[in-house]
């Protein structure tokens, strides 16, 4: 399987003359555009999974980077982390309030890119 090749993206949320608005959307675009967020956030969206049902629903994801991914989702709360009780108990992700908040706009988002960047051919024009 092949692992989705990444590049880091610069930051700019330090420039200090942009509206707070702006500030704080930089960081979630900065946030949920990085490799596969956008995915793993749609694969908890029907409720909570463990690891590998979240690697079959994210194409591509190597595992070292769906745990990163996972982790920097719930350092900001967009996903929780539940380990139940148990000897040979799985790990269970899920969406957070804040991580259901968001998808209402992915829905917008994913309705706008069939619009725009259909899955075949090159992106729409009009």
């Amino acid at each position: 399987m092949n692992t989705p090749r990444c590049a880091p993206k610069e930051h700019r949320s330090d420039a200090p003359w942009l509206p707070a608005s702006l500030l704080a959307a930089d960081r979630a675009f900065t946030l949920l555009g990085k490799c596969c967020n956008g995915l793993i956030i749609a694969a908890l969206a029907k409720g909570p999974a463990d690891f590998a049902q979240i690697h079959d629903h994210v194409p591509g994801i190597g595992d070292r980077m769906l745990a990163e991914r996972l982790r920097e989702l719930a350092a900001v709360d967009l996903v929780t982390r539940t380990v139940p009780p148990g000897p040979s108990s799985r790990t269970l992700y899920a969406l957070s309030p804040h991580g259901n908040a968001f998808l209402i706009p992915l829905a917008a988002v994913m309705v706008w890119a069939e619009d725009h960047f259909p899955a075949t051919g090159s992106p729409a024009t009009e």
